[in-house]
């Protein structure tokens, strides 16, 4: 970037301080069941729809969103920090117009920044609520106490699952620390169940997550949908294409134009007066604290 960008850069992060993204926190209780490939078809389907769609990887050590994208990315949110970059010198540009950020690093290192960094980092993400749609956080496996703190700070969350009785336990155990440790007036949850051989099988799985979430820590799970079994997946990630590019025809591609369908047509709650980058500011707080 040139000084002449860096300076027109600088004008647009000015201009552009009201945040109108939509942030969501992709998260699974247990590894491999395509939460990554999820998320990444996800954001690719909302594009199709017109909106502008930013992906945060933030499954530290285990990012798959540069693989399956068949990207090497530069930089990231580390190197941003480091070397005090403009957020948008570490955005990755992928297909079909989605954008990716890689994180880099520990996440449990963006919670314990001098003030100086810390500002700095929230000035950056001022800029990318101001200026994308949609927002998806892909975040690791489990439950840590980073994952816990992303997901409340975002709008919303989709877990994801399969119908394994081994998937769907640690998907309990992932929502039930979340549960517990968050503020419901703000908490929104969706069920994504992922490689479901039909429509019942997965309806069985959520009816079974939904009736002990409802049971032990009274809160109403919501159902996103499912994305059928499909071996255009496998093909797709060995391709390094999304499955929802290379198979339009697919059973996994038209599962998940039905869960974008249902995403877009849901209508529009009432937004919580403490906006993203407010939450986010909150939970730097109480971890710095």
């Amino acid at each position: 970037m040139n000084k002449d960008q860096a300076h027109d850069l600088r004008i647009k992060m000015n201009q552009q301080t009201e945040e109108h993204a939509h942030t969501i926190a992709v998260f699974s209780g247990k590894g491999g069941v395509g939460k990554s490939n999820f998320a990444l078809n996800f954001s690719i389907a909302l594009g199709q729809q017109g909106k502008k769609v930013l992906i945060f990887d933030l499954d530290i050590g285990m990012g798959n969103i540069d693989i399956l994208l068949g990207l090497q990315p530069k930089n990231s949110l580390s190197t941003m920090l480091e070397k005090n970059l403009q957020i948008s010198d570490i955005i990755e540009e992928g297909t079909q117009g989605i954008s990716y950020i890689a994180a880099g690093t520990g996440l449990s290192d963006f919670f314990h920044l001098d003030q100086s960094k810390y500002n700095y980092f929230i000035q950056q993400l001022q800029f990318v609520a101001s200026t994308y749609d949609y927002i998806i956080f892909d975040l690791g496996a489990g439950m840590s106490e980073e994952h816990l703190a992303f997901i409340q700070a975002a709008d919303e969350s989709i877990v994801v699952t399969t119908t394994e009785p081994t998937s769907i336990t640690d998907a309990y155990a992932a929502m039930k620390r979340l549960i517990v440790h968050s503020s419901r007036d703000h908490l929104k949850i969706s069920l994504l169940v992922n490689r479901a051989q039909s429509e019942q099988e997965a309806q069985i799985a959520f009816t079974k997550l939904e009736s002990v979430v409802t049971k032990f820590l009274n809160y109403k799970l919501n159902f996103i949908g499912f994305i059928r079994e499909d071996r255009t997946v496998v093909e797709a990630v060995k391709k390094q294409i999304p499955y929802y590019i290379l198979n339009e025809r697919g059973k996994a591609k038209k599962s998940l134009d039905q869960v974008i369908t249902d995403f877009m047509n849901e209508p529009v709650k009432h937004k919580n007066n403490r906006q993203f980058i407010s939450r986010v500011r909150s939970m730097f707080t109480r971890k710095v604290d």
